[in-house]
Formats: structure tokens, C-alpha cells, sequence
């Protein structure tokens, strides 16, 4: 279980988290949903150790992670796939998939974590020695989910997947979330696709300008009528 306690964060002397408190449970997906500008990616950088909080706690199963850096995170289990995909685009896609299982503790287990990515991503085995960069967005993406696999995470951090992908890809990403969560795996998804992720999640919490303005099921979330009016334009 991941469980974050009263997280602040600032740029400078701008606070940006106001006291974040959620919960992820083990074997869940959750989704933190909102705006551009709310706070999401800044919240998810933070997990990953990539910014750090001014206070708060960040709890892995009771371990404080909160003072890690980034790649001692890796190594407890969590990992994130990073908003825009952040793939070396000049390297093949068989290249990108062996450097997210290049720390040590995964190294040994690379072929068959390879072959099992491309038993969920048939297509990448397709295109194993293709330059990343001349893949499509949604190829691309499944390059990503499945580099973040490659280092056999138990919590994974999705940072908007379905951006700037067509609606048949989206559906497909999705699909493909909820098939790793039946597998065991912890998913806490990132996104401004609400309809989407709330529909596919255990629960959500709903950040607004830094701050959680509502927390519940996915489909209590949908129904909720500031949800409606603020985010679905209903």
C-alpha cells in the first residue's frame, strides 16, 4: 500500500501541494484526475523522487520514502512512465525495453521479461528494431508501459497516457491497464481523460489547484455533480 501523508511541495516560495493525504491500496488502480495546472504531475514527480516535498511522508508498506532519490525508489518497486513518454527516440525499441530493466536487481530476468512484454504488446515484438522515433504516438506509448514492466515494478505510475493519442488508442492503453492490474499490479493512473480512468478505477480522488477536492469509487466520482459540471461539461 502506498499512503502519503500531508505532502506540501513549493517552487521556490510558491506552495503548489497544499497537504496531499490519499491512499493507494495494494492490487487497486486509483485515479488521480484534474485539469491541467492542478498539481498532478508535480504529486506523481514527488512519489518518484524526482521533487521534493517541503513536508509530508510518502509510505511504501510503512517505509518512508519521502528522502530516496529517484533510483532507490526503482529498487523498492515503484515506477513511473513519465508524461510524453520520455523514450530515447534515436535508440530501437528493443533498446529502450533493455535499459528499463537495467538495474541490478532485474538484470538477470531481462529475456523473460522481454518475452512477456511482447506477449502484451505483440505489436512491439513486430517492431523490435525499429528506430522508437518513427514509431507512431500510440506505438510509442506501449514502448514506454512497457520499458516501465521491464523493471518489475509492484506499484506503477501512469502520468497521462492516453495525451494526444487517437480515442481507438486510447481505449487500447486502457484495456491494457486494466489486463496488468488482473496480473496483481498496483496502478495509480495520472490523467485528464476523467471518464476514462475513473471508469477503469478501484477509486479516484479529484485534485483541484493542489488540493484534493473529493475522493470516492470511479463511478461515484462520475455521478458526483461538481464532477460533472467542472471536468465532463455536463
Amino acid at each position: 500500500m502506498l499512503k502519503i501523508v500531508d505532502l506540501r511541495v513549493s517552487y521556490g516560495e510558491v506552495e503548489v501541494l497544499h497537504g496531499i493525504s490519499l491512499v493507494v491500496e495494494e492490487g487497486k488502480i486509483v485515479s488521480l484526475v484534474g485539469a491541467n495546472g492542478s498539481g498532478k504531475s508535480t504529486l506523481i514527480n514527488t512519489i518518484s523522487g524526482l521533487v521534493r516535498s517541503r513536508s509530508g511522508q510518502v509510505l511504501l508498506n510503512g517505509l518512508e520514502l519521502t528522502a530516496l532519490p529517484a533510483h532507490e525508489i526503482v529498487r523498492k518497486g515503484i515506477v513511473q512512465v513519465p508524461e510524453g513518454r520520455k523514450l530515447f527516440s534515436q535508440m530501437t525499441t528493443y533498446e529502450n525495453l533493455m535499459i528499463g530493466g537495467s538495474h541490478a536487481q532485474v538484470r538477470k530476468d531481462r529475456p523473460k521479461r522481454l518475452q512477456e512484454m511482447y506477449e502484451i504488446f505483440p505489436l512491439l515484438k513486430e517492431r523490435a528494431h525499429q528506430v522508437v522515433g518513427t514509431l507512431s504516438g500510440g506505438q510509442q506509448q506501449m514502448v514506454a508501459i512497457a520499458r516501465g514492466l521491464m523493471s518489475q515494478p509492484v506499484f506503477l505510475m501512469l502520468d497521462e497516457p492516453s495525451l494526444g493519442l487517437a480515442p481507438l488508442i486510447v481505449r487500447d492503453i486502457f484495456r491494457v491497464v486494466r489486463l496488468l492490474n488482473r496480473k496483481g499490479l498496483t496502478v495509480f493512473l495520472v490523467e485528464q481523460n476523467i471518464k476514462q480512468s475513473l471508469t477503469i478505477c478501484h477509486s479516484g480522488y479529484v485534485l483541484q489547484n493542489g488540493r484534493i477536492v473529493l475522493e470516492g469509487n470511479g463511478n461515484d466520482l462520475l455521478g458526483n455533480e461538481f464532477t460533472r459540471k467542472a471536468y465532463l461539461g455536463l
